[in-house]
């Protein structure tokens, strides 16, 4: 049986990093850093290519700022790919009510797919291990599990945000190098940085998440009910065009 999966593109960062280049009308997502096609166009075409091999890939559902809407629109018509919807906020509200709108939209019709969350401004330079990496996380996540694809790091950097992950002999499910993350941790300082290169036991926290629509609502619903509600009432009161 093929599992429906739903690709979801984070489009609504505001690059403040490449200033002046990426501005808040222009931010990164939408620019052209190397080749012919922007960091989201990349990110569309990467997980355009996921289909196949027991997948059912749907369009795209695309969040991102109502600022940016002619540019979301116009990026994706130059590739000739249609979103499923654009979820268009009138202004930024992180990672965990973005996703709640996409699982909404998702979940429209009593449908429940696996959603494939990648952010707008990322490069992978092997596509082929992404593919992998995700199909291995899609078998995982139609079975109920909440999947997260880490990068192992090649430096001490203090720019992102780590998992902190341990293996599991004979875990039920566990994919093949597989691992169980233990915990969340913020931005470090060079010396902690350093500590987490030489452990080996963290990775880089890309915010690449895969999980089933249903579960990511019940877990919000679980430990953040405040976000929940608080999105469900956006939800309800949306309008479209």
């Amino acid at each position: 049986m093929n599992i429906a999966l739903q690709p979801v593109i984070m489009a609504g960062g505001s690059g403040t990093r490449l200033w002046p280049l990426s501005r808040a009308g222009y931010p990164k997502q939408f620019l052209v850093l190397s080749g012919n096609t922007s960091l989201f166009q990349q990110a569309l075409t990467r997980l355009h290519g996921l289909g196949g091999e027991g997948l059912e890939l749907a369009a795209p559902l695309i969040v991102g700022n109502e600022e940016h809407r002619f540019l979301v629109l116009d990026q994706m018509r130059e590739l000739g790919i249609d979103p499923a919807a654009a979820l268009l906020e009138p202004s930024g509200r992180n990672t965990a009510p973005a996703l709640t709108l996409a699982a909404l939209q998702a979940t429209e019709g009593g449908a429940d797919p696996v959603l494939v969350v990648t952010p707008a401004d990322q490069t992978v330079g092997d596509e082929g291990a992404f593919r992998a990496a995700v199909r291995e996380a899609v078998a995982l996540a139609a079975g109920g599990a909440i999947t997260i694809l880490g990068v192992r790091p090649e430096r001490p950097e203090i720019g992102y945000g780590y998992i902190r992950a341990a293996r599991e002999a004979g875990h039920a499910g566990s994919p093949p190098g597989g691992w169980h993350v233990e915990r969340f941790v913020e931005k470090p300082d060079l010396a902690t940085a350093e500590r987490y290169l030489a452990d080996g036991s963290y990775f880089w926290n890309a915010g690449m998440f895969v999980l089933k629509a249903s579960v990511w609502l019940a877990a919000l619903q679980r430990f953040r009910p405040d976000i929940a509600t608080a999105t469900r009432t956006a939800w309800a009161a949306r309008t479209t065009g």
